[in-house]
């Protein structure tokens, strides 16, 4: 189960038991440009790039690249390696942004919304791997595992946020150390580290228009039918931080010592009275059926009689993407409108 809460982008469209769904929390991208050079800089003759508590070592320049989600794709497409693509994964999960859609038209499509089998992702013959968490390599689920990759031939590289260790603790920067490390990878240093500045130019902004706000107390919740969850820890925690938010569940909290989920009555969310929800949706359905609940459920909570009830796509906090970054902004304007 622990597999399946890190692989929220296979598991929403699924409709999984509420407990996994809580790792649900479609990118958007932040506008940035793509660059059309391929390769900047020939690195170094071997480069070993250490990625999620092992060492990742490519020996030359991948050019046999698979994008395991499109958030992954997405990245490689703006730091210039469409040409470097062999294969892209889990396209059910999420289109990619209009603006780099049409350079990924002619890639192999291996999988929909789940990863690949193991027989079509070793069948593009991959050199290079990039993936959004470690559920992606599950042998149990019909996956080629890391080792197996390797015996192929193919080096494999998890965003920061997506690995087990990090996953309590992880933060909207981690998707920088990504792209430091995939533009070492690659010899794109300086696309990465375009993305990487306007990026933080975007969070910075958006930490100056909260400065002097009085700061809202906000819950973020994963509403499935009608088991509600309370996320309290992880890139969920420090988005929601970063938007100006005065969180109703914190990490050192006791229900969120261990994960980032737990499991809440109606009655003690209600108790806490947040002035804002935040929630994450996979579709229309969704949002539409969790701002249902919300309003019936909690008609006396500040929060809905206020009128503060914001959806976000539930990739937007898939760690080690742009839609990270975009989140902040998104959250802070419908708390602070007048901020900006």
């Amino acid at each position: 189960m622990r597999d399946l809460l890190m692989n929220a982008a296979s598991a929403a469209p699924a409709r999984l038991a509420p407990a996994a769904l809580a790792g649900v929390l479609l990118l958007t991208g932040c506008g940035s440009a793509v660059r059309s050079t391929t390769s900047e800089s020939e690195p170094a003759e071997s480069v070993t790039i250490e990625n999620c508590g092992r060492d990742v070592v490519v020996d030359d320049v991948p050019g046999a690249v698979v994008g395991m989600h499109p958030a992954q794709t997405e990245l490689l497409l703006r730091l210039g390696l469409a040409d470097h693509l062999a294969g892209q994964a889990q396209t059910g999960a999420q289109a990619l942004p209009d603006d780099v859609a049409g350079l990924a038209a002619d890639v192999p499509v291996i999988g929909d919304v789940m990863p690949p089998s193991r027989e079509d992702l070793l069948a593009v013959e991959p050199d290079f791997v990039y993936s959004p968490t470690t559920y992606e390599f599950t042998a149990e689920q019909g996956f080629a595992s890391i080792d197996q990759l390797d015996q192929a031939g193919a080096a494999v590289y998890v965003a920061t946020g997506g690995c087990a260790e990090r996953r309590m603790g992880g933060e909207v920067t981690d998707l920088f150390t990504d792209l430091e490390n995939i533009g070492t990878i690659f010899g794109v240093e300086g696309a990465a580290a375009d993305l990487i500045a306007q990026s933080q130019a975007d969070l910075d902004e958006v930490e100056a228009a909260v400065a002097a706000v009085e700061p809202l107390r906000v819950a973020q919740v994963y509403v499935d039918g009608t088991t509600l969850q309370a996320i309290g820890a992880g890139i969920e925690y420090d988005i929601l931080s970063r938007a100006g938010a005065d969180n109703v569940y914190r990490p050192d909290q006791a229900a969120f010592a261990d994960f980032f989920a737990a499991t809440v009555t109606p009655e003690s969310l209600a108790a806490e009275e947040p002035d804002a929800l935040v929630f994450s949706v996979y579709d229309e359905a969704h949002e539409t059926a969790t701002r249902e609940y919300l309003e019936t459920t909690f008609p006396d909570m500040p929060a809905v009689r206020e009128g503060r009830l914001i959806a976000v796509s539930s990739s937007d906090v898939f760690p080690g993407t742009l839609g990270n970054v975009a989140i902040v902004r998104q959250i802070a304007e419908g708390l602070y409108p007048d901020a900006f």
